[in-house]
């Protein structure tokens, strides 16, 4: 019995000196994770007239630019309004630069460098906004269509998405043709008009036009991640993310046939009862989450910046991804980031109720990690639903995951420059956008894409965007100003 007890005390004695050893180990580990972030000196802020910018922001969002995929020509008289509106705003840049109208409403202007032997880079925005969603009106606090400026905010549809970057981007051109600016490279802003209803006729009018001029940018920047503030837990300051990655999208067409009849006499399987079987499939066997690519770098360069437990935990994956999965899965954002996601969106059969109808049909929208692509997506439908009376097609607007840029490049290190120059408080590190921005349009012509917005947002601001009460604040207003004109001087001074 000693002898046994004995045998026991060391064997806890052994365990306790491993779960010590382990733990003195990834913390060790953690602590040795040193910091990825550019060491730069923030820059002075260049005077900026805030309250005419802000008025001039406010104007824009009067002209109500909706797009509309099925109709096309719906705005095309608020877009007309909208872009004598930007002839008149800044002329000094439409002084210098050469000014187009690509595919009917789209803006490209092409501000011609000093070095013709130097690659251009483009500035991407777009002009159109979505609509307000039905009986919300009365929740805004400001209406949406009235550009009102109060409480330091410019309320209205497009102050963020995406008039605030167009508009920005314009006022520090303007500011600097003003003052005798020429770029060494061209610099070329490109402004789509139907972004939000895929961007085929506006950016991909515009990215067809400069192939057929030979055209080939050394980077692009459109809108997209942003500057968050207390949104990742532990980390003290607030995060900006370049968006370095976009998944694809792919929407699949389920049509499910079977001989139509009368309800009192049900066969054994009709067309509804297939393609709900096929939907709940798919829904109880989504393709799986992973910590990998665009993802594990982005945690692998925030987790030097992260506190206490959460430092360890991110510095130490090896060991802890199956942990973290699991927390992931529970919210949706950050669910999001990690898999090709799986959204019935749309379902149509029958129009009577005593008829068994004939055709059930059925959308499923993804949108696509890189390393997924269409193919594969309809391959594990395919296997998933298991059944071959049920057809599968795809959408022409589907598209596979742009190329990945890398954190390497000179194009990632001078974003990542300006950043920390104009917003010193942030960390800076690479994310995957998870919607679609007109940048894909641009993957043949680039050789770096990068999807960035300065603007910060609260986790209450997540839920403007596209959403009631869109804002965006005056004094982030001026900064989104200082940082396109200084990304202009680092890019092309």
């Amino acid at each position: 019995m000693r002898r046994l007890l004995r045998v026991i005390r060391n064997l806890v004695a052994a365990l306790v000196a491993a779960i010590v050893l382990l733990a003195g180990g990834l913390t060790l580990n953690a602590y040795r994770h040193g910091s990825r972030q550019l060491q730069v000196a923030a820059v002075p802020p260049v005077d900026v007239d805030a309250t005419g910018a802000a008025t001039r922001l406010s104007e824009a969002i009067r002209f109500r630019t909706i797009s509309n995929f099925l109709n096309p020509e719906q705005d095309a008289a608020a877009l007309a309004a909208l872009q004598a509106h930007i002839v008149a705003s800044f002329p000094a840049f439409h002084a210098a630069a050469k000014r187009e109208v690509v595919g009917a409403h789209s803006l490209l202007y092409t501000w011609e460098g000093s070095d013709p032997a130097a690659k251009p880079i483009a500035l991407l925005a777009h002009q159109d906004v979505v609509p307000i969603a039905p009986k919300t009106e009365p929740d805004w606090l400001q209406p949406p269509f009235d550009g009102v400026v109060a409480d330091g905010f410019v309320w209205g549809r497009g102050s963020w998405d995406d008039k605030g970057n167009l508009y920005a981007m314009l006022e520090a051109a303007e500011a600097m043709a003003r003052q005798g600016f020429r770029p060494k490279r061209t610099v070329y802003f490109a402004f789509g008009h139907d972004e939000e209803v895929s961007g085929l006729r506006g950016a991909g009018a515009i990215a067809r036009l400069l192939a057929s001029r030979a055209v080939k940018l050394d980077f692009v920047l459109d809108e997209g991640l942003l500057i968050t503030d207390g949104i990742m837990t532990r980390l003290s300051r607030p995060a900006a993310l370049i968006g370095v990655a976009e998944k694809g999208y792919a929407t699949l067409v389920l049509t499910a046939r079977a001989t139509p009849g009368h309800s009192s006499m049900p066969p054994r399987q009709t067309a509804i009862g297939m393609m709900s079987a096929a939907l709940s499939h798919l829904e109880d066997h989504r393709l799986p989450m992973q910590i990998r690519g665009t993802v594990a770098e982005m945690f692998d360069t925030l987790a030097p910046e992260m506190h206490g437990v959460y430092r360890v935990v991110l510095s130490n994956l090896w060991l802890f991804k199956p942990l973290l999965l699991r927390e992931f899965e529970k919210t949706g954002p950050t669910e999001a980031m990690l898999r090709t996601t799986t959204a019935l969106t749309i379902f149509n059969a029958g129009d009577k109720d005593n008829v068994l109808p004939g055709i059930a049909e059925a959308s499923v929208n993804f949108r696509l990690v890189p390393g997924d692509t269409q193919q594969s997506v309809t391959d594990h439908v395919r296997n998933t639903v298991g059944n071959a009376s049920i057809a599968i097609s795809g959408f022409d607007g589907n598209f596979d995951p742009p190329p990945v840029t890398g954190t390497n490049s000179a194009a990632y290190r001078q974003l990542n420059q300006t950043i920390r120059e104009i917003f010193p408080d942030v960390v800076v590190a690479p994310g995957l956008m998870v919607a679609a921005t007109d940048s894909r349009h641009y993957a043949e012509l680039a050789d770096n894409i990068l999807r960035f917005s300065p603007v910060r947002a609260t986790s209450e601001d997540l839920k403007r965007f596209h959403g009631t009460n869109e804002r965006l604040s005056i004094k982030n207003y001026a900064d989104m100003i200082r940082f396109y004109r200084r990304l202009i001087e680092n890019a092309a001074g």
